[in-house]
């Protein structure tokens, strides 16, 4: 008699979209009015397609200049985008409705969902029009992940006594455990009210119904360890009927156990920091930096396609890195003094600190040295994949999980060193790194999907698969004309 119909269900994936709490309060806000003090409220914006839109306001304090809005703004929370917020705060006239010509600017400040929750709480001044300071006004904004979507359950049941309905089998079963998601159990509601049936199994599908009991996960959660909850199985057909009637058998809960799963938001709020590190191809197929149809020409109208791909996903990791500094290595060319072929050499020339201060350094860095290097070949990447991965062990053998390892390839043509490559991804997969593959120009990108791991497990030439997914291959000439948050999202 299985205590339910079906197949029990999977854990679920972790959901694709999470959801950020923003909790709002300012400090020393100017005052706007003769007789009272400013009636502040705060507008937060999005911007969507280039344009601000209101997503939601606070409610107005009364003659306040330091707030503490009750207010709790919802975003939702992308990774792979550039979420550009602007908060406003108003002094309200309670007229027109707040931010109307009618009410009084106290200022704004703009920031991005990226900074707000990789430092959990962000302080900064407000600004009047034209940059200017707004007084010592400040805003602080504190971020907490809604959680509750990150984990699944696993239950062991049995019973005691079951009703015999047609043929006398097993009336004290023991089934076997099973997974849920709390999501799917409770929709992460521990108080929720829960129904569990029990059903005499029939191979025509016509189950007799034995008996259900009510509880919560609340409830459930005491069968943790040693402890044991159980619960009479009721038919309310017998219980109206039967006079002396107890129940239909009882209902054991052996066994709970929880399982966390945790999600990108809990390592980020937690204090991990993202690494950057981005490798550029400087192999001759490139064409002369000199020559406008070189992959590397530097227009200065426009940037090349290596430039927009790195700023594209640069700018969304280093909300993500304290520092704001991140390595820049170069492969496939000759370079100086010996110039002598190099496929791990740092764009700085510095080989003892080959970080950039910001993405901007990494621009000046990358501009600077293509007049002093020559392009050459091969293009071989496992040497980096392997440089990145031998600092991405170090931090795994710390067992802290404070620092996430992305290594960014911008490259023209297919790798020439694809066995060592696909050894170096294998032994990468066992690390705190992930590698983007950014595929630039016209060349035939196809043998490059192998190392995406899309259309099958990658393997080493041996033969060993990679723990996990870390690659990703994009061939940039399928977004260089769509908008950067659509690019970055492909990334």
């Amino acid at each position: 008699a299985p205590a339910g119909m079906g197949d029990p269900p999977e854990p679920c994936p972790l959901a694709v979209l999470s959801k950020v709490e923003l909790r709002v309060s300012c400090k020393h806000l100017l005052d706007r009015d003769t007789l009272n003090k400013s009636d502040p409220c705060v507008l937060l914006l999005m911007q969507t397609q280039g344009q601000w839109m209101e997503v939601d306001r606070s409610e107005v304090i009364k003659s306040n200049l330091n707030p503490v809005f009750a207010k709790i703004f919802t975003v939702d929370y992308y990774f792979e985008e550039v979420q550009k917020l602007r908060f406003e705060v108003y002094d309200s006239h309670g007229q027109a409705g707040v931010g109307t010509h009618d009410d009084d600017f106290l200022g704004g400040m703009e920031c991005t969902v990226g900074q707000i929750v990789a430092q959990k709480r962000v302080t900064k001044p407000l600004f009047l029009k034209y940059g200017k300071f707004a007084g010592k006004s400040t805003i602080t904004i504190i971020s907490e992940e809604i959680s509750g979507n990150n984990g699944y359950v696993e239950l062991a049941f049995r019973a005691k006594k079951l009703d015999d309905k047609v043929v006398k089998n097993n009336l004290s079963p023991i089934w076997e455990p099973f997974k849920v998601s709390l999501n799917s159990l409770c929709s992460c509601e521990e108080k929720r009210k829960l129904r569990g049936v029990v059903w005499d199994y029939d191979s025509r599908g016509k189950h007799d119904f034995i008996g259900e009991f009510f509880t919560t996960f609340e409830e459930m959660q005491k069968a943790m360890g040693e402890n044991k909850v159980q619960w009479d199985c009721m038919n309310p057909k017998y219980k109206i009927k039967k006079r002396n009637y107890k129940n239909s058998g009882i209902v054991v809960l052996l066994d709970l156990k929880i399982h966390r799963v945790y999600s990108f938001l809990d390592y980020i709020m937690g204090g991990c920091q993202i690494h950057f590190t981005v490798a550029i191809d400087f192999t001759a197929s490139n064409g002369d930096p000199r020559n406008s149809c070189s992959l590397h020409y530097i227009n200065p109208y426009q940037p090349n396609e290596y430039l927009k791909a790195l700023v594209a996903v640069g700018e969304i990791c280093q909300d993500y890195d304290s520092d704001k500094k991140f390595s820049a290595l170069g492969f496939g060319a000759r370079i100086p003094p010996k110039y002598e072929v190099s496929h791990d050499f740092a764009i700085n020339f510095n080989p003892d600190n080959d970080e950039c201060e910001g993405i901007q350094g990494v621009v000046e860095s990358y501009q600077s040295c293509l007049p002093k290097i020559q392009l050459y070949g091969p293009t071989n990447v496992a040497p980096i994949i392997s440089k990145v991965a031998r600092v991405a062990a170090d931090e795994e053998r710390t067992k802290e999980a404070s620092q996430y390892f992305i290594l960014l390839i911008l490259t023209d043509g297919v790798v020439t060193d694809m066995a060592d490559t696909r050894e170096a991804i294998v032994r990468a997969s066992y690390l705190p790194m992930s590698i983007i593959i950014v595929g630039v120009g016209n060349a035939d990108f196809t043998d490059m999907q192998i190392l995406d791991g899309d259309d099958g497990v990658l393997r080493s030439p041996k033969g060993e698969p990679v723990l996990r997914d870390i690659v990703q291959f994009v061939p940039f000439r399928e977004f260089k004309n769509v908008s950067g948050a659509a690019a970055r999202s492909c990334l």
